[in-house]
């Protein structure tokens, strides 16, 4: 079974048991009677090591909800390592990494919070992003919230669910309550406490950012999805081809990255997300450059406000597929190929003034 049709039938079961029957039996019948929209990897996707004793190749299909195609998924990643945890709160529990540096800290450090796309976890996601060495350099905590398969069995954050796009509830409450206790358990600076993800973790991060601005300084969106787009899983497909509906994102600097070539979640998307952070937000000005960065040709808008402040950052990917920027491929689903998201994420952030 293929991830489209393993989520439709979850879909399914979460709508039966809310007693939503014909809307079940609509997605089943959507499900068992259509054929995946799988794309093959566009040229230049890059697939990855060719295997050995730390990595296996593992061809990806196209997945409704964010997974990256032609990539590999590291079963024993490297790198420095993260502490594993487990949070639990009114909304549920979720097990989580943590990495601390081992330089000593001279005051509260920043924290960046990393958000996995679909069929990944904490420890691959770290792995692909490097952000582990980075915050060594650098001197920031990072957390890796990790989905748990009772929620979503290909491990995707449910950014489309309209119970999980509410501050009060679900995976939104759980990710801000790990969050929490990480800047309650250690010496973080609440003022620079920063989210970002890939696919359907970008999409959570982009939730994250509009549901709880007074938790999260800055948010980077990786090949991911507008706040609100979708509401269910039909909507969710829609959205990804094409964009969807977003609401407002609410009011935090966003960075964003997307290859102009995804055949996953449609570049139209990364469009959305600078249009929502941008609605309400004062007279903006943007400036439109074009770069060569890591090997790749990138076009790169930052939009600011009149007093100068950035509000958006947005990096188009010529020629990029669905896959982080500049990742390491002991992760799966990177492009080693830069521009490198995780530096240019973390300088972003950083650069943010104070509240």
């Amino acid at each position: 079974m293929d991830d489209e049709r393993a989520l439709g039938m979850f879909e399914a079961l979460r709508l039966t048991r809310a007693g939503r029957l014909t809307e079940a039996v609509a997605v089943i019948q959507r499900t068992l009677g259509g054929t995946s929209d799988a794309a093959p990897p566009p040229s230049g996707t890059p697939t990855g090591p060719d295997g050995g004793a730390r990595t296996r190749r593992r061809r990806s299909r196209f997945g409704p909800l964010g997974r990256c195609v032609g990539a590999t998924r590291a079963t024993n990643p490297t790198g420095p390592a993260a502490a594993r945890h487990t949070y639990t709160g009114a909304a549920g529990s979720r097990r989580y990494d943590l990495y601390v540096p081992t330089r000593p800290a001279s005051g509260p450090r920043p924290l960046v919070v990393m958000l996995h796309g679909g069929r990944q976890d904490a420890a691959d996601f770290a792995a692909g992003t490097r952000m582990n060495s980075l915050a060594e350099e650098h001197g920031f905590l990072v957390a890796y919230p990790e989905q748990a398969r009772t929620a979503n069995p290909g491990r995707y954050w449910n950014w489309f669910s309209h119970e999980h796009q509410r501050a009060d509830g679900g995976e939104a409450a759980i990710i801000a309550g790990i969050t929490r206790q990480v800047v309650a358990e250690h010496d973080v600076d609440a003022q620079r406490v920063y989210v970002a993800g890939l696919s359907a973790g970008g999409a959570m991060a982009a939730v994250m950012a509009a549901t709880h601005p007074d938790l999260y300084r800055g948010v980077g969106v990786h090949s991911g999805i507008a706040y609100r787009a979708a509401h269910d899983l039909p909507t969710a497909l829609a959205a990804m081809r094409g964009g969807g509906s977003p609401a407002e994102a609410g009011h935090i600097p966003l960075i964003v990255f997307h290859g102009d070539r995804d055949p996953v979640v449609a570049p139209a998307n990364a469009e959305q997300l600078v249009a929502a952070r941008l609605a309400g937000a004062p007279t903006s000005v943007s400036e439109t450059t074009r770069v060569d960065s890591g090997g790749r040709a990138c076009t790169k808008t930052v939009h600011t406000d009149p007093e100068g402040d950035v509000l958006v950052e947005s990096w188009t990917l010529h020629g990029a597929g669905h896959a982080w920027s500049g990742g390491d491929a002991e992760g799966s689903y990177t492009d080693p190929t830069g521009p490198d998201a995780s530096a240019e994420m973390v300088r972003f952030f950083v650069a943010l003034p104070p509240r």
